[in-house]
């Protein structure tokens, strides 16, 4: 697998915690965070990009300063995280570069969309830590890949050229027509599949599923190798989350990248709500999922 560079690594560190394990707060979502604050399409609609920016800033400021990183889009939420001096100065920054959704190929595959004007350069003038990059896969169906692998490999090899760490998320989906039964049953190998093909690429950080069972866990770590993966909460609640990641870092995951399941609920257009609930709910259950990390970083460096 291809090594991190030193500038790369410094970076890989600096979105740890003092444990030395991934534990990044997620909240580069957009059509997902306004589905959270408004019931309604048309109520969706109506909430802007500042807003997003606002609720983003909150997450960072009350719940993110007590992790190693934030991830956000730069959309909505930099430059401003940076000049109005709300990003903790000890808190590491990963911008997204991929847009929200998703087009529709002519054969139902999802095709992979970037934001406008984002690449490792403006990454990096707009002060960030890092990049990351997501994209769909359907391993079983190789057609489905072909546009999608292309784009991470240009994005791989634009960060590479810039020497900046580059965070590859990969999601996989439910085809048309498939049912979900047949869908849940090759999740496991989907996962595995997909991540082996982000490391053929020269992936050196991944941020995937939680990959169904603890055997497909250890799969993922053994065809990584040195590449650290973290696991993402995908929306699902706290109690169904914490589980995976225990998990997940029982079988060699290197942290946790997590967004919905850590705020979804805690955030609000009333702003006093959400630092209320941010600054309780919120943290409380971060420090869970901390707590889960820090133990077994604790019996890895001991054995």
């Amino acid at each position: 697998m291809t090594a991190m560079t030193t500038a790369e690594r410094r970076g890989y560190h600096q979105i740890c915690d003092a444990s030395g394990a991934m534990m990044v707060i997620a909240c580069d979502q957009r059509g997902g965070m306004r589905t959270v604050l408004a019931a309604t399409p048309e109520e969706q609609a109506k909430i802007s990009n500042a807003t997003l920016g606002e609720t983003k800033a909150d997450i960072t400021l009350y719940l993110a300063s007590k992790a190693g990183c934030v991830l956000v889009d730069p959309v909505c939420a930099v430059p401003g995280l940076v000049d109005d001096d709300i990003l903790p100065r000890d808190t590491a920054l990963l911008i997204g570069i991929d847009a929200s959704g998703w087009e529709t190929s002519p054969e139902g595959y999802r095709i992979s969309k970037m934001v406008d004007g984002i690449d490792a350069r403006k990454v990096r003038e707009l002060g960030a830590t890092g990049g990351k990059i997501m994209i769909y896969l359907r391993m079983d169906t190789p057609e489905a890949n072909v546009q999608n692998l292309e784009t991470l490999k240009i994005s791989i090899e634009d960060f590479a050229k810039e020497d900046l760490l580059l965070v590859v998320e990969f999601l996989t989906y439910q085809l048309e027509g498939e049912s979900k039964e047949d869908y849940d049953a090759k999740f496991p190998s989907l996962i595995v599949e997909g991540s082996r093909a982000c490391l053929e690429l020269g992936s050196k950080v991944l941020k995937i599923p939680f990959p169904g069972n603890e055997q497909a866990c250890a799969e993922v770590t053994k065809i990584a190798g040195d590449v650290p993966w973290a696991v993402l909460s995908a929306g699902v609640d706290h109690k169904t989350f914490l589980p995976q990641v225990e998990a997940a870092m029982k079988n060699g995951a290197s942290g946790v990248i997590a967004g919905r399941s850590l705020w979804k609920d805690c955030i609000s257009l009333n702003r006093n709500v959400s630092k209320e609930k941010l600054s309780t709910i919120a943290v409380s259950r971060l420090q869970d999922i901390q707590n889960i990390i820090r133990r077994y970083r604790a019996e890895k460096e001991a054995a």
